[in-house]
């Protein structure tokens, strides 16, 4: 699976960007896919996950009820809608490919390349 995130942008802090994940291959609906930010660095932390069938959805605490996780199997895609953004949410994005529906980012198998969120205060 090759996966390549875009959406990225520079918002304002209560602000809303719509993130997608175009994935390529025949596996993408037999994954388990999430969302995942780095910031300067840092160790990638784990943002949102959904199923195959999207009828299980899990969120870092730190964005429940403000960041909606969602697939299209049909056209191979994710996405993730960014509600209510905070300067802390500011990082780069990665979509991930995996087996189990996780937080662990080391439980993913195949990574897109990143696309950049900047929320300003």
């Amino acid at each position: 699976v090759q996966l390549q995130a875009s959406g990225g942008g520079l918002v304002q802090a209560g602000g809303s960007l719509n993130l997608s994940c175009a994935a390529s291959g025949s596996s993408f609906s037999n994954s388990v896919m999430a969302w995942f930010r780095q910031t300067q660095g840092d160790e990638r932390d784990f943002v949102a996950a959904v199923s195959r069938n999207s009828a299980f959805t899990t969120y870092a605490d730190s964005v429940k009820d403000r960041f909606t996780i969602s697939r299209d199997n049909v056209n191979n895609k994710g996405m993730l809608q960014m509600n209510s953004l905070k300067p802390e949410d500011t990082g780069v994005y990665f979509c991930a490919t995996g087996s189990y529906t996780v937080k662990r980012a080391s439980a993913y198998n195949y990574w897109g390349q990143g696309t950049l969120v900047t929320v300003s205060s």
